[in-house]
């Protein structure tokens, strides 16, 4: 008698964890928990891509700045106008206070003259 009720235990428990794993692998594979999990898998990523393009860019700033520094060393533009040659020395003095680049255009932005 023991040993019947010990299996019929045993039984009803296997069929109790078998039942709650079979409901919640159901659970999980409902449209809308599906929908759920695609859209957390989909904002990991973003945030991924956001942190490696934030990166990236950092990366590419830093590398401008340093070979922007090569560049200003390699033409002398970081000397002080005392040590420049003559012609330089004025063009540096010059340029200190003027705008870096004016451009000058013919184009018309009016959109009424393209009709």
């Amino acid at each position: 008698m023991f040993r019947r009720t010990f299996w019929f235990t045993t039984g009803v428990a296997a069929g109790v964890w078998a039942t709650t794993k079979v409901n919640r692998k159901l659970r999980q594979l409902t449209p809308e928990s599906l929908a759920a999990q695609a859209a957390n898998k989909a904002i990991d990523a973003g945030h991924r891509l956001k942190d490696r393009a934030r990166d990236f860019a950092l990366d590419v700033r830093a590398g401008m700045a340093q070979r922007e520094a090569e560049l200003d060393d390699a033409l002398g533009l970081n000397a002080p106008v005392d040590q420049l040659p003559g012609s330089r020395r004025y063009a540096a003095i010059e340029n200190r206070n003027s705008p870096k680049h004016v451009e000058t255009t013919t184009y018309s932005y009016n959109r009424n003259e393209d009709h």
